[in-house]
């Protein structure tokens, strides 16, 4: 809950979801749609580091609509949420062991009055659910650009399994077929074939995880002869160019998006008369920050401040080495918040594959 108060007060679109609600089970047969989902999201990042507490959250429903397209109605996403029944393990009254169900949500109001996206929606989390959320030791980062994104809900299911793991020592998540399935909420009727599971679900969730998260994920098939019993994901870090073109994915529109992550856009080029060209303006020198030549110690506290956190102790000059390595002549071209997510992302990198400094 610190840190999701912390990035909250931050600003951005960065914003933690706790461990113990990304890894909760759904009741079998049910699971939130993309929509519901993506509803959940945003409420976690609206109530940030009070979502464990006893109180009210408030939202513009503007802020729903701005992911969605279409006339998806939000009443229905509460709705939907209301009614989903997730499962955790626990003990009964005697000692022994339990399955405890409850709903994430125990009462929402909406404003009917206003028209269109004016009015807001206010929500209690229930008792299970705030108890579930101050438990958790563990947190995922995620983007909202990422999330609202997504057009699989079993991508962004992967997604956030992904960021819970990412920066841990064994960057992976391993389970049989029942627990696959019940990670990331496919009905058991759903994709009775592996290779149909295959196709439709892990393929795609790759495909869009590849291009608009800060990682990239692959996976291991573990078989007793020719049947898969097993499925092992490793999630891995983008190396800083590959970050910088998904910030800047996130930052296009979405339309075309599947175009693009799968080549068949077509480039058109317009090449003006020679008589209207124009030399190029000279652009004013930019105030933005920039990756100096010398050390990150002196005239550059913000990116020594992020090396000092998320580099594992690493020598902070030692990583700006690397990132300047890694980044060749594109890095006189990455300035401002572009340039702070790609230094982000490196140094969380160096220590995913360099581990922490003795």
């Amino acid at each position: 809950m610190r840190v999701a108060a912390a990035l909250r007060a931050k600003g951005g679109d960065e914003f933690a979801k706790p461990g113990n609600i990304i890894e909760v089970k759904f009741v079998k047969g049910e699971s939130l749609s993309l929509t519901a989902s993506r509803l959940l999201a945003l409420m976690i990042l609206t109530a940030g580091g009070d979502a464990w507490e006893d109180k009210p959250h408030r939202m513009r429903k503007a802020d729903i609509r701005r992911g969605h397209k279409g006339n998806e109605r939000i009443t229905d996403m509460l709705q939907e949420l209301h009614r989903t029944l997730f499962a955790v393990d626990d003990r009964s009254w005697r000692g022994k062991k339990a399955t405890t169900l409850f709903s994430l949500i125990s009462r929402s109001r909406e404003e009917t009055e206003e028209e269109g996206e004016a009015g807001w929606i206010e929500w209690e989390f229930t008792a299970d659910a705030r108890k579930l959320i101050q438990a958790s030791e563990t947190y995922a980062v995620l983007n909202r650009q990422a999330v609202l994104g997504f057009r699989s809900n079993y991508a962004l299911k992967l997604y956030e399994l992904g960021a819970l793991r990412l920066h841990r020592r064994q960057a992976t998540w391993r389970g049989d077929m029942t627990a696959l399935r019940a990670a990331l909420g496919i009905p058991p009727e759903v994709y009775t074939d592996f290779a149909q599971l295959r196709r439709k679900v892990l393929e795609k969730a790759k495909a869009e995880i590849d291009q608009l998260a800060h990682f990239r994920v692959e996976w291991r098939e573990i078989r007793q002869g020719r049947t898969v019993v097993e499925i092992e994901f490793r999630f891995e870090p983008k190396d800083t160019p590959a970050l910088i073109a998904t910030v800047d994915e996130l930052e296009r529109h979405s339309g075309g998006r599947r175009q693009r992550r799968d080549g068949t856009v077509e480039v058109m080029t317009i090449v003006p008369a020679i008589a209207e060209q124009k030399p190029a303006p000279v652009p004013a020198k930019s105030a933005e920050l920039v990756f100096p030549s010398g050390s990150i110690r002196f005239g550059a506290e913000e990116l020594a401040a992020i090396a000092r956190h998320d580099g594992g102790g690493w020598d902070i000059d030692l990583i700006a080495d690397g990132f300047r390595q890694q980044m060749g002549d594109r890095i006189e071209k990455v300035r401002g918040a572009k340039l702070l997510k790609a230094w982000t992302g490196f140094c969380e990198g160096w220590v995913t594959r360099r581990g922490r400094a003795s």
